[in-house]
């Protein structure tokens, strides 16, 4: 099926790079973080390639090395992200911008902050459902859980975005109506 162990690689690189990309910059939230981990994720794939037995999906399996990478960064990561989150939160410049872009570009950044504060097993979920817009059958086996799991990991999630967007929504006096999003499935 693949010619020469480097050819395997290359194919690799170049059919799941992108996707494991955006799966990991939904999951972390920063760019440079999501570059550095997928190149970690196709090192740690390179390593393993010999090991791999088939009995999964390739792309199965590359997904599992790559949130077992996420969640190790979040680890690593997750004292300074509490801290940095506190002390130096990004805010859009509000500069010439219409009100109307200006709001919306608040909602998506308090949707995603929302997002990244999700325990790793429900972010995971929700990226792959609604960012990525796979199905829960999909989101499972890259998962490496249940169908069942899955719908049940994601219902929790989203139940639990909009408690703390609502919950943001009284701290903030109701400045900022959010309207309810319409999720997958």
């Amino acid at each position: 099926m693949y010619g020469s162990y480097e050819e395997r690689i290359h194919d690799l690189v170049e059919t799941y790079y992108q996707d494991i990309y955006y799966f990991l910059y939904h999951f972390i939230g920063n760019k440079n973080d999501a570059e550095d981990i997928t190149q970690e994720v196709f090192t740690r794939v390179l390593q393993a390639l010999p090991r791999y037995d088939g009995r999964v999906q390739i792309k199965t399996w590359i997904f599992s090395i790559a949130k077992h990478a996420a969640i190790d960064l979040y680890r690593r990561k997750k004292f300074q992200r509490i801290f940095a989150d506190i002390w130096f939160k990004e805010l859009p410049a509000k500069d010439g911008l219409p009100e109307e872009v200006y709001m919306e570009k608040e909602r998506d950044r308090q949707l995603r902050d929302t997002i990244l504060s999700l325990p790793p097993k429900y972010r995971m979920v929700v990226i792959l459902r609604s960012i990525e817009g796979h199905s829960v059958k999909e989101t499972a086996d890259l998962l490496g859980i249940s169908e069942s799991k899955a719908k049940v990991d994601y219902h929790r999630a989203i139940k639990l975005i909009q408690q703390k967007m609502e919950e943001r929504e009284r701290k903030e006096g109701g400045a900022h109506v959010l309207e309810r999003r319409r999720y997958p499935t």
